[in-house]
């Protein structure tokens, strides 16, 4: 796993203070970031962090904040790879300082994509492009995940600003034909009629997780999630015998946690098509506040649902006992997200070297880094 860099120092012994130094063990020159963007300053009068910008241990990683990139699913790949765009997209995110960026959904088998256009993990020449997003977010002292996913009986769609649904036909990559799920009941009349899943089929699938979970350790992800929602394939088979419920999930998280599962991202619905969440700011997080109250400091947990300001944020970690928040549409809308969240707390963060200067001035940090006080730890 990797771990972020909080040696805050720009000289070394012999070496003069205004060497651009580069970041340590990557294939290319680009300047270390010490501490990595994102870090809580704490300047000399400062009594108090807002938890938000307070780092987080989990197992052998550091995250410096508390504010983590949700998967954002771009429909854009072909034949599974990563492109230009994908880079492009997670780049700008990553070197403005959440704690973890997360890759979007990224299916383990060539089935399992919603749409013709996700990325995939199912073969080792998907590996090198997101090999390189790995790679920038080490560079940048920051850390970076990738969510393993199949979409059961929701896939082989068309990308979602062209339909709301719709099956993917043959003539547009589409594979209608081989959509597999828990059972025989399509998710709607607008998709595909999936094939009930044998023994045998679930057998492969546990398989292929397995074998992109080692092509996503070999391209350097520091954490693995596996996508267990919105009706997904995993999802479905939660649901026997009857409706799943907070209880059940309380239930499963501890199983989780005794499991060594690290961390539990929260979300509700998207199993049945007349399920209707009634969305508002922080519309799940009740859900998610429940099941941290069970478990305790047995495990992380954090929510997600239009968590749309730094206020909110930090009143569900002060004020509600969660340990992270995770944010898709606010960074879709703004990659500088972590920044303007500091402001909004009144909370000095460190940018990235090329664009702090031009905020901050020449030459060194304007406070000291939170890993240097009695703030941390």
């Amino acid at each position: 796993m990797g771990t972020a860099h909080h040696n805050i120092s720009h000289e070394v012994e012999g070496e003069s203070h205004n060497v651009n130094r580069p970041a340590t063990g990557i294939s290319y020159f680009t300047p270390t970031q010490l501490p990595p963007a994102g870090t809580a300053l704490i300047l000399e009068d400062q009594k108090t962090v807002p938890k938000l910008f307070k780092p987080l241990k989990l197992r052998g990683i550091t995250l410096q904040n508390r504010i983590i990139l949700s998967p954002l699913c771009q429909y854009s790949a072909e034949d599974g790879h990563y492109t230009v765009w994908h880079i492009t997209h997670m780049g700008g995110i990553i070197q403005r300082g959440p704690d973890i960026a997360c890759v979007e959904a990224t299916s383990v088998t060539p089935q399992g994509r919603i749409t013709p256009q996700d990325t995939g993990l199912w073969k080792d020449s998907q590996i090198e492009n997101l090999a390189k997003v790995c790679t920038f977010a080490h560079s940048q002292g920051q850390h970076i995940m990738i969510q393993l996913s199949h979409a059961g009986r929701k896939a082989s769609t068309v990308a979602p600003w062209l339909s709301g649904g719709e099956v993917a036909g043959k003539d547009l990559g589409g594979w209608p034909d081989h959509v597999c799920g828990p059972s025989a009941i399509p998710w709607n009349d607008q998709h595909a009629q999936p094939k009930e899943m044998s023994l045998g089929d679930i057998a492969d699938f546990k398989k292929a997780f397995n074998d992109s979970d080692k092509r996503a350790v070999k391209a350097g992800f520091d954490v693995i999630e596996l996508h267990g929602a919105h009706g997904y394939l995993v999802h479905p088979f939660d649901q026997i015998p009857a409706s799943w419920t907070n209880e059940d999930s309380i239930k499963l998280v501890h199983i989780l946690a005794n499991a060594g599962v690290d961390y539990l991202d929260v979300s509700t619905g998207g199993n049945h098509p007349l399920q209707h969440p009634h969305t508002k700011p922080a519309y799940q997080a009740d859900f998610t506040i429940e099941i941290k109250k069970s478990v305790g400091e047995n495990m992380a947990v954090g929510a997600v649902g239009i968590i749309d300001n730094a206020h909110l944020a930090n009143d569900l970690l002060e004020k509600e006992g969660l340990d992270m928040v995770t944010v898709g549409k606010g960074f879709q809308k703004n990659p500088g997200l972590v920044f303007a969240w500091a402001d909004e707390l009144k909370q000095q963060v460190q940018m990235p070297n090329q664009i702090r200067w031009g905020f901050k001035g020449r030459g060194s940090l304007t406070g000291k880094s939170i890993f240097e006080t009695e703030f941390w730890e």
